[in-house]
């Protein structure tokens, strides 16, 4: 259940006024692959793409182009991360792996923009360099995003469970008195 929560959490932040590239996208899709059924993997990637969709044309009034492709390709990579995850995840595979998915995405989001829209920057190796330098103050957004919303989504249901067990205790404990 927590896995569909924060998939449509990410997909209304998105909507919402946020600092650039600081959302819960990553760290929803690695929970959802993670965490949520498999048969039910495609959800948060059409979920996803849709959003990008809209934002794209009606939203920011920006044309839709193949470079769209990319950035759902990376939600399909961060969903099959997150089933890597499902087995003997320990807080540093799961926070190296929200790292990872920050790290591939700033660098093929950043040649996917350089290369389809080249009017912006030229297509040479200093304009892909440019691409990627204008592109770092979200990267650093993104890497906190990412870190943080993993932290929190894979905490908690640990949080969740102790506290239903603290729960229990003391229900128990009231019982026998």
């Amino acid at each position: 259940m927590l896995a569909y929560l924060f998939v449509i959490i990410a997909v209304a932040v998105r909507f919402l006024p946020h600092p650039f590239a600081f959302t819960p996208v990553g760290a929803s899709l690695l929970f959802f692959g993670a965490r949520g059924p498999r048969r039910h993997l495609w959800l948060p990637l059409a979920l996803l793409a849709a959003s990008d969709v809209i934002l794209t044309t009606l939203f920011y009034r920006y044309p839709f182009t193949w470079d769209h492709f990319v950035t759902f390709a990376w939600y399909a990579g961060m969903l099959w991360l997150g089933t890597t995850l499902r087995q003997n995840s320990g807080a540093l595979k799961i926070m190296g792996s929200a790292l990872g998915g920050s790290i591939v995405f700033f660098l093929v989001s950043n040649f996917a923009v350089w290369a389809a829209w080249g009017d912006l920057y030229p297509m040479t190796f200093a304009g892909l360099i440019t691409c990627y330098a204008a592109g770092l103050p979200f990267f650093r957004r993104a890497v906190e995003g990412d870190l943080l919303f993993t932290a929190a989504m894979f905490a908690t249901p640990v949080i969740l469970h102790s506290l239903a067990g603290r729960f229990q205790k003391s229900n128990d404990h009231i019982a026998a008195a």
